[in-house]
Formats: structure tokens, C-alpha cells, sequence
């Protein structure tokens, strides 16, 4: 089943590309390699804003990982033009704005890694990872991932 089947079978809409905030581009490719600037979590077009473990619990937090995810693969999209490009997810980075206690990144992150698997099967969709507590993200975010794809 194509990428665009299951989207279409969950009900997701690719969105466009977000322009970035700053002094930089929302993907390079290099080679076969794409490497996906970090994308924020929004709800309902803005920062979702929160810390995991203070605010935020695990299952929004993977909630918004997910949501990340699918704002990843609009840009992944517009990056090649067609997902089915995509031979591999290399690597995830996956940064949670948590706090000093909280133990569970890893917890947050399969909120992306699951979605990306699902959309690009196993073959394409399984990928290394990291995924890391941190003290802030830009604008309050509670979740921020980046991505490197090969094509």
C-alpha cells in the first residue's frame, strides 16, 4: 500500500510547507540525503505550547510528536515531490521540552517514530533515533523533531 493510501486511510491531509521563522531553509538535500529542519509542534496552527512532565502528559506529548510527524512528510513532499521517493528514514531527533524530572522522552517520541512507520511501511519507515529532555524550545513548543531521509 503507497503512502498516499494509507494518509488517504487515516484521514490525513498533507499540509504545505511551514516557511521558516529564521535564518535558515526548511530542508537541504546533499546527495541522496534530505535533511529536515526541526519542526515545532502546533495544535490548531500555533505553538503547542507546554513541558511534559509539568503540563503536558506523555499521551499529548505523542500526540504532538504525531503531529510533527505529518507536518514533517508535507515537507518530505515537497522536498521530492512524491513520498514514494523516499527509500529510508535515517535518522529521527526528537527534543521534548520536559522537565528536570522527567524520565520518558522515549515515550513521546513513538508518537512520530509509529506514525512514520505506519505512512512508509517498515522498509522505509524504520529509522535510528534519539530522543532527548530538554530545558526550552522556540516559542514554548513542548515538542520539536528533525529527520534525515534518503532518497
Amino acid at each position: 500500500m503507497s503512502a498516499y493510501s494509507v494518509l488517504e486511510r487515516l484521514s490525513i491531509q498533507l499540509p504545505a510547507v511551514t516557511p521558516p521563522v529564521g535564518a535558515f531553509v526548511p530542508w537541504v538535500q546533499t546527495g541522496n540525503l534530505i535533511f529536515v529542519s526541526g519542526h515545532i509542534a502546533k495544535r490548531d496552527g500555533r505553538p503547542w505550547v507546554g513541558r511534559v512532565g509539568d503540563d503536558v502528559t506523555v499521551a499529548d506529548a505523542a500526540a504532538a510528536a504525531r503531529s510533527v510527524a505529518i507536518d514533517i512528510l508535507g515537507t518530505l513532499h515537497a522536498a521530492t515531490g512524491d513520498l514514494t521517493r523516499i527509500r529510508r528514514l535515517v535518522k529521527l531527533l526528537i527534543l521534548v521540552n520536559s522537565s528536570p524530572t522527567f524520565t520518558e522522552p522515549h515515550l513521546v517520541a513513538n508518537g512520530a517514530s509509529e506514525l512514520f512507520t505506519t505512512v512508509l511501511g517498515n522498509e522505509a519507515g524504520a529509522h535510528a533515533r534519539s530522543a532527548i529532555g530538554v530545558a526550552q524550545l522556540p516559542f514554548g513548543s513542548c515538542v520539536e523533531v528533525e529527520l534525515i531521509a534518503e532518497v
